[in-house]
């Protein structure tokens, strides 16, 4: 049977922040996507997309990666391509972790904050990180794929404690870090 709802195809994760002050040590924020196979949607991450990296398929990739937060409005971008993802995915999680290699920071610590979640001209969540302000690292959206095949968007921000690496293991499980 065909339906007259129309898919999420493909999405834009947005990020930008304010650089550091003066003499300070750069403020580093990331972009982090999970896959989950529809066996473990709430297991193990199949994969993980951030710096440095991308999908095997090419279906999800970091178009932009900054390292300090100074240029021009959205530092980091990250594009999912949902429509061409395997079927043996059924959900996708998207995060921002800070690192945390020059002492301990939160949301609440660096100014100007701002995530937007994109399809095509239309945003489908913004947020400032506000609600998350002594978070390290929040998810920031939930892409699942129902029965149907149709991708459903979650836009959800919860914070986590604790460092990139421990957040890219548990940003996908059921409960909060934080």
């Amino acid at each position: 049977m065909s339906t007259p709802n129309k898919d999420i195809e493909k999405v834009e994760v947005r990020l930008k922040w304010d650089p550091s002050p003066h003499g300070a040590p750069p403020h580093d924020l990331d972009i982090i996507a999970a896959t989950y196979l529809a066996e473990a949607p709430y297991g193990s991450p199949a994969y993980l997309v951030h710096f440095d990296s991308r999908s095997p398929d090419g279906t999800i990739t970091l178009n932009r990666d900054s390292r300090t937060g100074q240029g021009f409005g959205f530092d980091e971008v990250m594009t999912l391509e949902l429509n061409r993802l395997s079927t043996a995915y059924t959900r996708v999680v998207v995060g921002v972790a800070i690192q945390q290699r020059d002492g301990h920071k939160t949301f609440a610590g660096i100014e100007s904050t701002a995530v937007q979640v994109r399809e095509g001209y239309t945003n489908l969540s913004e947020d400032d990180f506000t609600a998350v302000g002594g978070a390290t690292a929040a998810t920031v959206a939930e892409f699942v794929r129902g029965t149907s095949g149709v991708w459903e968007f979650h836009g959800t921000v919860r914070g986590f404690d604790g460092d990139p690496d421990s957040f890219a293991a548990t940003m996908g499980s059921r409960t909060p870090g934080m």
